[in-house]
């Protein structure tokens, strides 16, 4: 399987791997549809996705080559560094404690994609770059609408959540746009 695709295979059923471990699609939505998905394992993916696509964003500043990829990932670093804020603000004041899943897919998928990023260069990189944004997005859409959302059981994480999702939907479309305009 190719980067992207594992990489929305990992983020879109990341609540379920966490608790199943790396299967077959198949054989881990039928594990996770047994597992129970709790309020601190929730903080701590939500932490994660943020905190990995400030890298990925930090990266792209670093290593774009186009004016406007340099620009989308100090957009991406800004606000998902705002949104990793508030949820640790809002765990804090719950006194809820981060637990990542024991076997974290997204974790892994994010050391590949970093690899796969820090290898490329030029225009290439760009692509790689926002082809891996848009399926990071997308990925991440499904998983908060589909999985995480369904189980927070807390009102004031699900609002936090509610609340920053759309910016997930805004960044996978101005990553598309931008994917999309590339030569």
């Amino acid at each position: 399987m190719h980067l992207p695709t594992r990489i929305l295979t990992a983020v879109s059923l990341l609540a379920l791997v966490a608790v199943a471990g790396p299967a077959h699609p198949s054989t881990v939505l039928a594990q996770g549809a047994a597992a129970k998905l709790d309020d601190p394992t929730i903080v701590a993916i939500f932490d994660a996705a943020n905190t990995y696509d400030m890298e990925t964003g930090s990266l792209a500043v670093r290593k774009g080559h186009s004016r406007d990829v340099r620009d989308f990932g100090t957009m991406l670093v800004r606000d998902h560094r705002n949104a990793r804020a508030q949820g640790r603000e809002l765990s804090k004041s719950l006194k809820v404690t981060p637990t990542p899943p024991r076997d974290f897919a997204l974790a892994k998928a994010h050391v590949a994609a970093m690899k796969s990023l820090r290898a490329a260069r030029g225009k290439a990189f760009d692509r790689a770059f926002l082809q891996h944004e848009v399926d990071f997005h997308n990925a991440v859409i499904d998983a908060v609408t589909n999985t995480l959302l369904p189980a927070i059981q807390n009102a004031q994480l699900k609002d936090l959540v509610t609340k920053v999702a759309p910016a997930f939907v805004a960044h996978r479309d101005r990553a598309q746009s931008l994917l999309n305009g590339l030569k």
